[in-house]
């Protein structure tokens, strides 16, 4: 099963289930079903599918005065440099929201994708999902392999309050990963995939299938690393992360965001304070004058290389 047709299983599931509920967005039931993120959507009867325009602050303001009502609302946006267009409904309409004791009576949730796939151009600059969490301390959930979707998914999309859940369509025709779980935070936004003693991999955004690659690459060697994802973006807790790294003291970062503010420089200044490191490795973009251009858009990483350095 590909990853996409997981995701979908799992969306066109959630969404059957649930009365007083708005899904809406551009296509979502025709066309192009948002390349298929949302083919076979269904609803009961209480509920309501809608195809919209293109008008996505208003969209936006639209799923905040759903969920002031006591309605559930999803709203089913193409990618998410188009929330560059919501800035103020996410910034002034929901800061109001959160300071009114009523708060939301509905739910709404926005959910995207995160242009990764490559051969995108300039939309693709905009590719880190914690720079939008960031203005206004949104809690957002990206998904990248079976155990996350099936975390995220049935636990946030149709909740209580507002949040932001992002897919990455790079992974869209892949295999579906099935990781083995170690642990996850109570509130889904940590998965810990893999403990062990030899080194700590930490992944951003939505570069999880590296970090997996890289551990799997090491058990073959016989070394036993601890893998984690770090799945919202802001605030972050780093306590599991730090007490492994206080065993090990090797740190692997993935981070596959174009960012200028990524979220793990948090997380390698407190490491930094604390532990004497004996090896550090950080994997992200080295963008060079043509980024803005359509290009494969992956991180090449020579991952026995990264092997040898860590070791």
């Amino acid at each position: 099963m590909t990853y996409l047709s997981f995701l979908n299983c799992i969306l066109r599931k959630e969404i059957a289930t649930h009365t007083n509920l708005v899904v809406f967005g551009q296509n979502i039931s025709a066309g192009s079903y948002l390349g298929g993120l949302t083919a076979g959507l269904s609803v009961p009867p209480e509920s309501r599918i809608i195809n919209t325009i293109n008008a996505e602050n208003s969209l936006v303001g639209f799923g905040f005065g759903l969920a002031l009502s006591g309605t559930n609302a999803i709203f089913f946006m193409r990618q998410i440099d188009f929330l560059l267009l919501t800035t103020d409904q996410l910034v002034n309409t929901y800061n109001i929201i959160r300071n009114n004791p009523a708060g939301l009576p509905g739910s709404f949730t926005i959910m995207t994708t995160v242009i990764d796939q490559g051969y995108e151009g300039p939309q693709s600059s905009s590719n880190n999902l914690g720079d939008f969490c960031s203005l206004a301390r949104i809690d957002a959930f990206t998904v990248t392999n079976k155990r996350d979707i099936e975390a995220i998914i049935p636990a946030q999309l149709v909740s209580p309050g507002f949040r932001i859940i992002a897919a990455s369509p790079r992974l869209y025709k892949t295999d579906l990963l099935e990781p083995p779980l170690a642990y996850r935070s109570p509130t889904g936004n940590l998965f810990q995939y893999q403990e062990g003693n030899d080194t700590t991999i930490i992944c951003f955004n939505l570069s999880f299938p590296y970090g997996y690659a890289l551990a799997q690459a090491m058990q073959t060697k016989g070394l036993h690393p601890s893998l984690f994802s770090v799945n919202i973006p802001v605030p972050i807790k780093w306590n599991v992360i730090l007490e492994s790294v206080k065993k090990t003291k090797k740190l692997v970062i993935f981070d596959d965001s174009k960012s200028m503010n990524c979220s793990y420089y948090a997380l390698l200044a407190e490491a930094r304070l604390r532990f004497n490191l004996q090896k550090e490795i950080i994997i992200t973009r080295h963008l060079g004058s043509d980024w803005l251009t359509p290009n494969s858009d992956q991180l090449e990483i020579d991952y026995q290389k990264v092997i040898k350095d860590i070791v």
